[in-house]
């Protein structure tokens, strides 16, 4: 993503609200996108990055490894920093072939399929908790060793769990901690993420 001039006074406004911060200026930058998506300035003591996230996560998009998203809405939006920069094959879990099951959401099925295909690929996790916990049993049964796991699905239920499971594994990810998320959030991280990536490795954007 590119600011222009009508983005100046919002950046401002972030800018001087946020005041004095621990992040880096990598952190900084995702935790300023997700502000600026959402208007929310409790995002900044909210976003937690994992040792070497951000670092894991521009090096597999650099080495343009697939990216598995749980829903369409956070598919769209990074599709178009995706085509811009990296172009790294993006599937999304709700629109993957599975057979009909009863015990699963279809979102935990469809990423449960996609992962066993691609499991060393970078998971966005937007919207649907069931994802999240289907991606966590698969990493704790040492079915997959994703490269990076961004992760802020909305819920009240075990959603804790399984984000303190996440943190406390060896995958490099990004989490929220609250109850508090959406896709928004998630493609607002990933956009980010992208962007600072394409700049790391000396690209130039079309």
């Amino acid at each position: 993503m590119e600011w222009h001039v009508s983005d100046a006074q919002s950046l401002a406004i972030i800018d001087s609200e946020i005041g004095d911060h621990v992040f880096s200026p990598a952190e900084y930058e995702i935790v300023r996108r997700v502000i600026y998506a959402t208007a929310d300035f409790e995002y900044k003591s909210l976003i937690r990055f994992s040792e070497r996230a951000l670092q894991a996560g521009a090096a597999a998009l650099a080495a343009r490894t697939t990216i598995v998203v749980d829903v369409p809405m956070v598919q769209t939006g990074i599709a178009d920093d995706i085509k811009k920069t990296f172009a790294n094959p993006v599937f999304c879990s709700t629109e993957a072939s599975t057979r009909p099951q009863i015990e699963k959401t279809r979102a935990a099925w469809g990423i449960e399929t996609l992962a066993k295909r691609y499991p060393e690929g970078i998971f966005i996790v937007g919207q649907a908790p069931t994802a999240l916990t289907t991606l966590v049993d698969l990493i704790e049964a040492e079915e997959i060793s994703p490269a990076l796991i961004l992760a802020t699905p909305v819920g009240l239920v075990d959603m804790e769990d399984a984000k303190r499971r996440l943190q406390d594994s060896l995958v490099p990810n990004i989490t929220i901690d609250s109850r508090k998320g959406n896709a928004v959030v998630a493609a607002a991280i990933a956009d980010g993420l992208i962007d600072l990536a394409w700049q790391a490795y000396g690209q130039k954007r079309e």
